[in-house]
């Protein structure tokens, strides 16, 4: 953020619920593409700092959520969404994004966004550097980075690769590639980790939805789905990586559902690994929503491995509702304690386009799952308003951070709670 934005407190829009979970409201816009796409982090080293942010926006608290500051972020390669927030033990906050068509542009580089963009925050994300360019080629798009910060302080970041986007040429491919760094400053040569070929439409048959994950002794993951598939590859040692991707899982529709109120909605996976001093130390866990059960029935599924991704647990419907449409899932786990906590949208309440955000917990390692509503109040999507391609949640010693986005009457809205893990037993229902 550069000197002379603007930033001011951001009242709360707070109330209590016979669900005891206080949502927070944190912003409210008219037009589409306006707050979608939010993300969220909690600082490890001081978790009562938390930021979120949804596209060029982002909300700070320092008092646990109890006030909020707002800033915009510029960067002199433009934000254009598919934001993602990360911090490390010494509460630096890292914001990967990609780049803005227009700014790049006018720096002569190309005339798409033809780089991922790192901001950094070393003041709890009050503000932020200017950006550092990751994996820049003029000739193509980089889109959706994700990220992940090892026990170590080191990052791995992913992303899919576009020839142009979007594009329903055949010729046009998509790829997954990777990147990682020490200290965030350098960062390395960025590798095509996906052998499966993809195309550039951004549904069923495009990579996507890459994300890392690197277990506590240093072994590298990245999950994606493609071709109604997940597929994973992997390296023991950072450099060997498979010669060929492993599909571990069918995916019945990636990114091409049919769920009314929304022109565009996905399933897309979830990849983490649990690096607690638990007894679930070193298991890999994937998320996703699939139509396996019918095209007016979305739902929401679990599995996880026990040995680095060579077996994998039979699909499990964390969701307490079996009708309807459950999508858009974000997880996290808590490295203190290795629980799992998956934030999703859920109609399976209602019969019609009413939509609540549902939180879902696992405190046995993916064994069972509990749930509870965490939306105050449903809302109905607006097919005119885009909700983007993601929600996220964050969790930290017993803190559980989601952020959503909401339309009502035409305005998306973001929001937020600060739940503690001791208040979601109360509240739950077991799966």
């Amino acid at each position: 953020m550069k000197p002379g934005v603007v930033t001011f407190l951001l009242l709360l829009s707070i109330t209590s619920s016979l669900a005891q979970v206080r949502n927070i409201k944190l912003d409210e816009q008219q037009g589409d593409a306006a707050l979608r796409e939010p993300s969220i982090a909690i600082n490890p080293g001081n978790p009562l700092n938390i930021v979120a942010a949804a596209m060029d926006n982002v909300y700070v608290t320092k008092d646990g959520g109890i006030t909020w500051q707002k800033s915009r972020v510029s960067s002199s390669f433009g934000v254009d969404g598919d934001g993602t927030l990360v911090a490390d033990g010494g509460g630096t906050f890292y914001f990967f994004h990609s780049s803005e068509r227009s700014k790049v542009s006018a720096l002569a580089d190309g005339e798409k966004g033809d780089r991922i963009v790192l901001q950094r925050s070393n003041d709890g994300g009050l503000t932020w550097d200017d950006g550092l360019s990751i994996g820049l080629n003029a000739q193509k798009e980089q889109r959706r980075p994700r990220a992940v910060i090892d026990s170590k302080g080191n990052l791995t970041l992913t992303w899919t690769q576009f020839d142009s986007y979007p594009s329903n040429d055949l010729n046009c491919q998509s790829t997954v590639m990777m990147s990682a760094s020490r200290n965030g400053s350098k960062w390395s040569d960025p590798v095509v980790v996906s052998q499966t070929p993809g195309n550039c439409s951004g549904k069923d048959s495009t990579n996507l939805g890459a994300m890392p994950a690197v277990t506590f002794d240093g072994k590298e993951f990245v999950a994606w789905a493609v071709n109604n598939k997940i597929y994973l590859d992997r390296s023991f040692d950072g450099n060997l990586w498979l010669s060929n991707d492993i599909g571990i899982m069918d995916h019945r529709g990636v990114a091409g559902f049919n769920i009314p109120g929304h022109t565009y909605a996905n399933g897309l996976p979830v990849f983490m690994t649990d690096r607690s001093k638990t007894g679930t130390r070193g298991y890999l866990f994937l998320v996703w929503a699939d139509q396996r059960a019918g095209k007016d029935n979305t739902n929401v599924w679990f599995s996880r491995s026990t040995n680095y991704g060579d077996n994998w647990s039979t699909p499990l419907n964390i969701g307490i509702h079996m009708k309807n449409h459950q999508y858009m899932p974000a997880m996290t786990i808590d490295q203190t304690t290795g629980f799992i906590y998956v934030a999703f949208y859920d109609r399976g309440a209602y019969d019609d386009l009413q939509t609540d955000v549902v939180l879902a917990w696992s405190t046995d390692g993916g064994n069972t799952f509990k749930n509870a509503t965490i939306s105050e109040a449903p809302f109905t999507p607006d097919t005119g308003v885009s909700l983007g391609d993601h929600i996220h949640i964050s969790a930290h010693k017993g803190i559980i951070a989601p952020v959503w986005t909401r339309i009502d009457n035409g305005k998306a809205s973001v929001w937020t709670s600060v739940i503690k893990h001791a208040d979601l037993e109360a509240l739950s229902s077991k799966k």
